[in-house]
C-alpha cells in the first residue's frame, strides 16, 4: 500500500445486501472490491488487497477456510472476521487479526480498517528499522571513528534510523494490546516457520 494510492479493501459476504452495503459505506475511502462467495474471494486475492472483512460462515467454501488459504498462499493483507458467528475457543489457533461481531456500524468498519492499516504500517517501518540498525551495527563494526564520522552516507543513516525510531514510537503510544497482537501476527509466525525449519 503506497501513502498516496487508498487502501484496497475486499468484502466477503455471501449476503449481497450486506456486502454492498459495507462497500458503499467504504467507497471514497478506500477502493473497495466485493465477493458474495468463499471462491470469489479466493479469485479475487492478490497482492493489491490490504485488508480483508471476511464472514465466516458462507456455503461452499467458508470463511475459516478462505483465512486459512490466505495464510498458506502468504498474501500480505490483514483479515477481520465480520460475522455473527459468536467466537468459541477454536478462535485460539485461527490467524485473524481481528474479530468483529454483526451487526456492525459504519464507525465499527472504518475504525477496524484502519487500526488494521495501522498495524501494517508498523510492522513495515519496524523491519525498515531492523535492516538499518544492522546495517549501522557492521558498519560500526567494520570502519573507524574517523571513518564513520567523515561519511556523509553513514550520517543520513542516522538520520533515517532517528526518524524511522521516533515513528514507531508516535505508533506505539497509540496501540492497545489488540493492536500489538495484530502488529505480531506476521512477525511471529516469521519466527515460527524459521524455528520450524
Amino acid at each position: 500500500m503506497s501513502d498516496s494510492a487508498p487502501a484496497t479493501v475486499l468484502v466477503v459476504d455471501d449476503e449481497r445486501d450486506v456486502a454492498d452495503a459495507y462497500a458503499a459505506q467504504l467507497e471514497g475511502e478506500y477502493d473497495v472490491t466485493t465477493a458474495y462467495s468463499g471462491r470469489e474471494a479466493l479469485d479475487s486475492l492478490d497482492a493489491s488487497v490490504d485488508v480483508v472483512l471476511l464472514d465466516r460462515r458462507m456455503p461452499g467454501i467458508s470463511g475459516d477456510e478462505v483465512l486459512e488459504h490466505i495464510r498458506e498462499r502468504g498474501f500480505n493483507c490483514r483479515v477481520a472476521m465480520v460475522t455473527a458467528v459468536d467466537p468459541d475457543f477454536d478462535i485460539i489457533d485461527m490467524p485473524f487479526d481481528d474479530y468483529v461481531i454483526k451487526p456492525v456500524s459504519r464507525d465499527d468498519l472504518f475504525s477496524t480498517i484502519e487500526r488494521l492499516l495501522t498495524c501494517s504500517a508498523y510492522e513495515e517501518r519496524l523491519q525498515e528499522f531492523y535492516s538499518l540498525t544492522a546495517k549501522h551495527a557492521t558498519l560500526t563494526a567494520n570502519k573507524s571513528d574517523s571513518e564513520l564520522a567523515e561519511s556523509e552516507e553513514f550520517a543520513e543513516l542516522e538520520r533515517r534510523l532517528e526518524t524511522t525510531k521516533a515513528e514507531l514510537d508516535q505508533t506505539v503510544e497509540r496501540f492497545d494490546d489488540e493492536d500489538f497482537a495484530a502488529a505480531f501476527r506476521d512477525i511471529g509466525s516469521q519466527a515460527a516457520s524459521a524455528v520450524e525449519k
